[in-house]
């Protein structure tokens, strides 16, 4: 345990260990902070929080669907540490609507609500694309016996961050809400300039960019290698 703690002292892991908390952290905070003020300031029906937590819930799963096999082909193709600055800059962009819509909520509640639904359909690209680097970043980076341990931080710090996000938004207002994810989003993008390069190994692939295609074709290319497909079903079920 010891050892594994002392590499948030390594420059070259606790830059992306804060940059994947503050990423995690930021989604949690806003999605939490859209539906209660939503549900209370908007709609003002607590019983239309369950239909619109599926809504919102669908739309930021929607593109782990449609987009993972694309996402995890660049990262094999391109510096993971490029692909992480581009994403973490998006998410700056993402987390201004997003505000902007938490703001406009009260008095134009239609458009408010359109734009924090954009912005978390946005967020779940934006994590789409982060989620594969985060874990194959580390043997770059990492000498082989602190993969492991690295690997468990990085899922920790996720698992911390989405029980400490949506406690926020219960104290704060959404106009201080607003400010925090945008603060949060800037913070998260100096972390990610300070991640090491991290070059592609080995020859590229031929990206698919076919939407919905390449999880397709990469499900059916590994659900005939038993040893994969037993980690898939395994992971599928915990």
């Amino acid at each position: 345990m010891q050892a594994s703690l002392r590499l948030l002292t390594h420059r070259k892991f606790l830059p992306l260990f804060v940059t994947q908390f503050l990423g995690a952290f930021n989604d949690n905070l806003f999605k939490t902070a859209m539906i209660l003020f939503a549900t209370y300031v908007v709609f003002k029906d607590p019983q239309q929080e369950s239909s619109f937590n599926a809504v919102a819930t669908g739309l930021f799963i929607l593109p782990f669907f449609l987009l993972s096999a694309l996402s995890g082909q660049l990262a094999d193709n391109m510096d993971k540490s490029k692909i992480i600055r581009i994403v973490k800059l998006a998410e700056i962009f993402i987390m201004m609507l997003g505000g902007i819509g938490l703001l406009l909520c009260e008095q134009y509640p239609l458009p408010g609500v359109g734009l924090m639904l954009v912005a978390v359909l946005a967020m779940g690209v934006h994590s789409t694309f982060f989620g594969p680097i985060k874990y194959a970043i580390l043997p770059q980076h990492l000498e082989r016996e602190q993969v492991l341990g690295g690997t468990g931080l990085v899922e920790a710090g996720t698992y911390i961050a989405i029980l400490a996000g949506p406690t926020v938004p219960a104290w704060i207002s959404p106009a201080m809400t607003a400010a925090a994810v945008l603060i949060v989003a800037l913070i998260g993008y100096v972390a990610g300039r300070r991640i090491p390069p991290a070059p592609r190994l080995g020859p590229g692939v031929d990206l698919d960019k076919t939407v919905g295609r390449a999880p397709w074709r990469l499900l059916a290319a590994t659900i005939n290698l038993r040893r994969f497909s037993r980690e898939i079903v395994s992971i599928l079920f915990l």
